[in-house]
Order: C-alpha cells, then sequence, then structure tokens
C-alpha cells in the first residue's frame, strides 16, 4: 500500500506543483515576514512534495515538522528534501486524532492534497489548533468534486457522481470525510475562527503527456465506482476500457477540479 502510494505521489507531483495558486501562496509568504526561523507544519506530509514546493518560495531560516502516519513514505521524505537544506524533522503519527503540541509555535499550517479526506469535526479542531498557534494556513490541491474528460464518453458524470459519493466514506480522520464540500467547510470553520479566508482555483489539466497520470486516475475512478455499486461493475468496466483506449491514443484530456484555500490573522 504504502509502495503504490508512493508512486501516485512521485507521479502527480509535478501536476500538482503546475496547478498550485502562486497568488495564494504569495499572500501567506507576506503573513510570514520576520518571522525567524520561520517555523512550519506539513500535516500528511507523504513524501515531501508540498515541502518540496514552498520552501524555496517562502522566507529562511526554515524549520519543518513533517507529520504523517506512514513510516516508508517519510524514510522517503527525508531522502528527497535533502538537497533543500533547511531543517525538517519527520515525525510518524496517526492523525486520526490532533495532537494540539504539533501546533505549539508554528508560524504555518499546510497540507496538499489532505483536507478533502478528512471530518467536518477534524476541520473545526484543526482551525482551534491553529487559531491558538497564531498560524497562517495554506491547504492545497484540495478536491472539490468537478471533472471533465474529453472525449467524452456517456458514462462520465455517473462515475462521477459515484466518486463524489465514495469521497464522502470515513477515511479514518474523524468520521465521513468532508470530500468534494470540504474547501467551502474550511473556508466556514476559519472564517468562524477568526480568519481571512481565500481560496483559488488549482485544477489538473492533463493531456497526452500526462498518459500515465491519466491511466492511473481512471483506474481509480473506477475502483471507486465499482465499491458504490458493485452491481454495475461490468458497465463501470467498459467505461474504463474505453476511457483508456482514448488514453492510448493520444487524444485525451482530462480536467480535475480542485482549489487551494489560505487563511491568516489580521
Amino acid at each position: 500500500m504504502d509502495e503504490s502510494l508512493a508512486r501516485w505521489l512521485r507521479l502527480r507531483e509535478a501536476a500538482d506543483a503546475h496547478a498550485r495558486s502562486e497568488t495564494l501562496m504569495h499572500r501567506v509568504a507576506d503573513t510570514l515576514a520576520g518571522r525567524t526561523p520561520l517555523r512550519l507544519l506539513d500535516l500528511g506530509a507523504g513524501t515531501g512534495s508540498n515541502i518540496r514546493y514552498l520552501a524555496p518560495r517562502l522566507p529562511r531560516p526554515q524549520q519543518w515538522l513533517a507529520v504523517d502516519r506512514s513510516a516508508a513514505l517519510l524514510t522517503e521524505l527525508r531522502e528527497r528534501t535533502i538537497h533543500l537544506h533547511v531543517d525538517i524533522e519527520a515525525r510518524q503519527t496517526d492523525l486520526g486524532t490532533l495532537d494540539p503540541s504539533i501546533f505549539t509555535g508554528r508560524h504555518l499550517v499546510t497540507a496538499s492534497a489532505l483536507i478533502d479526506l478528512v471530518s467536518d469535526s477534524w476541520l473545526r479542531s484543526l482551525a482551534g489548533h491553529c487559531r491558538s498557534a497564531g498560524a497562517s494556513t495554506l491547504f492545497t490541491i484540495t478536491y472539490n468534486g468537478r471533472s471533465a474528460c474529453d472525449p467524452v464518453e456517456p458514462e462520465d458524470d455517473w462515475v462521477r457522481e459515484l466518486l463524489n459519493r465514495h469521497q464522502k466514506r470515513d477515511k479514518g480522520l474523524g468520521g465521513p470525510a468532508a470530500g468534494p464540500d470540504a474547501v467551502a467547510s474550511a473556508e466556514r470553520v476559519f472564517a468562524e475562527a477568526g480568519y481571512q479566508v481565500e481560496r483559488a482555483p488549482s485544477d489538473w489539466r492533463l493531456g497526452p503527456a500526462d498518459a500515465q497520470m491519466q491511466r492511473v486516475l481512471v483506474d481509480g475512478w473506477a475502483e471507486a465506482a465499482a465499491e458504490m455499486m458493485p452491481e454495475s461493475a461490468a458497465a463501470i468496466s467498459g467505461w474504463r476500457a474505453r476511457r483508456f483506449a482514448h488514453v492510448d491514443a493520444g487524444r485525451s484530456h482530462i480536467m480535475v477540479g480542485h482549489d487551494d484555500l489560505a487563511a491568516w490573522l489580521q
């Protein structure tokens, strides 16, 4: 499981970096001016793609705490962030219940492709811990329930609806996941905690050059859809085969909707 996830994280890193909102990143960076050393927390850090993106773009010196439940992913994180020449502590921890101590003294709390996996109560806990620490926040590449495929297949909308239902299943992070509603939920709870909040689109736009990523994405969508409606497994398998054919022919384009969200205290 960890190796499969690591491969997916490597595959998507360039698409994530291309999609992210530079405007929101700069807004957050402005709130961190004068903080030295800059103390940052990366939640669900995986192999460190969020750190690799942000570290060269934020003020230095930096002290990072990278937390994830996977020891294997954190081992890869250590190997792949040495070149950044910033202080990084990698800590294995279960994020199902947030430990208040990891927020203490942090100037920025950040995560990428995480908050659509967590519950509304988890987001409220997160906002409370960030507010207590006085930290700015930046949450990127959060799935928002939108997608579009070209060429179009008749089942595209149906598969997306099944996927969006699957996204709301309990992922072990405080209850049923916010899924496509995550950015709106986070925007609300951070505003209620006294934050200035802004969001911006960060959609993936995948073309023929992204064939491998498209195949993994379509396969994951089909698997999730079949879990939600096993009696329609044959129809879903047929849809997957046709989508694969478009990818293999070099004619497939896929848009996946995401949003970035930044929040800071006045």
